[in-house]
């Protein structure tokens, strides 16, 4: 991007996070508000940000209840951060934080603001429960009485039906399929078979247990709550383990593939990321990880023509196009594990010269990538997913892993719900 003529880079000066915890464990009793605000803390502590006013800060979550309506604003007041750094709220289901990296740096590269934040978080434990329509349409009736009677006489129609409460949508409102539904019709269509994707999940684990052991996230994770690691995370977990787990989205026909073993499980957490313009890291005297160079979104049509996960296949495309790259161009790909069974159709469109050619417009094949490369420290089969988080936690992990090699660039995507894909580039500083 360009400002008064010069070029703004985006520095990525690194992120922090919370363990990721399974749901329902751990921060059972903690909000959104509650995880956010102790990962922005964290983040504060670790560059020396205590008293300082940044240009903004841009953060989301999934899951909400409706008191969270200010949930960036209220978790900066809480961070340590000056109370004059601004804070937005945006959401692009599992690409939040990955979309509010993209964000944050765009107002930078366009000379807007000098610093910002960009994070991310989700509580499943804590989800918002509502209650039936008719049930709400009777209060706001009593509220809006005028005299006693006005107001008493909507609760004459109380029922018992009134009080069954309404949990949070898991399937798509096109389709009616949620996303492991949708994603074992692209397990078949893309002929991905239950071992292949059980592998994936276990590398997944094993990648991330080497990367606690080897002092990897020391500087990433914060401890919370007694949690210091991701607790999702199966050390003793082997092939032959996740082979005896039993289908969980397709029971009926005989050939479904995808099981709890090989597919995301239901996650808290928080992460956050710290961007600055070049000559503001200087200033601080905040050493750069990585540079945001490029990033890109797409969508599909996924209610009747592509699979529910498959628009980061389309956005990657259209980046390295962008970049003028190849898919091989890169030193580290940190593509987010929805399901294992996501992840290889990806991984597989990209190399059939049919698919690219009749749906990405390419002559030919973008081709296979060095698998030795991918999801390196873990993706998030092993570690969690809570939805807004993910982003975060990718950016930051692939910002440190080009710091420490000194070199090279990284590929990062996620797929989310709806239909869409967020991609982004970083390159060694």
């Amino acid at each position: 991007m360009l400002h008064d003529g010069k070029s703004i880079r985006v520095a990525v000066i690194g992120g922090t996070r919370i363990p990721f915890c399974r749901a329902n464990s751990i921060y059972t009793e903690c909000s959104n508000q509650d995880m956010m605000t102790e990962t922005l803390g964290a983040l504060v502590n670790k560059y020396d940000l205590r008293g300082q006013t940044l240009g903004d800060v841009a953060l989301g979550a999934v899951l909400k209840h409706s008191d969270d309506w200010n949930l960036a604003r209220e978790s900066v007041i809480g961070s340590g951060l000056s109370p004059r750094t601004p804070g937005m709220d945006l959401q692009r289901a599992c690409g939040t934080s990955i979309e509010a990296c993209i964000l944050i740096a765009n107002k930078i590269a366009l000379g807007q603001i000098e610093s910002g934040i960009a994070g991310g978080t989700d509580s499943i434990s804590d989800a918002p429960i509502v209650y039936a329509d008719e049930y709400r349409r009777l209060l706001l009736a009593s509220g809006r009485g005028r005299s006693f009677w006005q107001s008493v006489k909507p609760w004459f129609g109380l029922r018992p039906r009134h009080f069954k409460p309404k949990l949070p949508g898991v399937v798509e409102p096109r389709t009616g399929l949620s996303m492991g539904e949708s994603t074992e019709i692209t397990a078949k269509e893309f002929e991905v078979g239950r071992e292949h994707q059980d592998q994936l999940a276990l590398a997944s684990h094993m990648k991330a247990a080497a990367a606690y052991d080897a002092g990897f996230y020391d500087d990433l994770v914060v401890p919370y709550k007694g949690a210091e690691e991701d607790n999702n995370i199966r050390r003793d977990t082997s092939v032959e383990k996740l082979a005896q787990l039993k289908p969980v989205f397709d029971r009926k026909s005989g050939n479904g593939t995808m099981t709890a073993g090989n597919s995301t499980p239901l996650t808290d957490g928080a992460a956050a990321v710290l961007l600055g313009s070049e000559e503001w890291a200087r200033r601080k005297n905040l050493p750069v990880a990585a540079w945001l160079t490029f990033a890109k979104v797409a969508a599909v049509n996924f209610i009747d023509v592509d699979g529910l996960l498959m628009a980061p296949a389309y956005a990657v495309s259209d980046m390295l196009n962008d970049a003028q790259l190849a898919l091989q161009d890169f030193d580290f790909y940190e593509i987010h594990e929805a399901f294992a069974a996501q992840t290889i159709a990806t991984l597989k469109a990209w190399q059939s010269e049919k698919f690219c050619r009749e749906k990405l417009g390419r002559t030919g094949a973008l081709g296979p990538i060095d698998l030795t490369r991918l999801n390196t420290k873990g993706g998030s089969i092993a570690i969690g997913h809570p939805f807004a988080a993910t982003g975060a936690r990718v950016v930051a992990t692939m910002a440190k892993l080009l710091q420490n090699k000194g070199s090279g660039r990284g590929l990062m995507s996620v797929c989310t719900a709806g239909g869409m894909g967020v991609t982004a580039i970083l390159e060694a500083a």
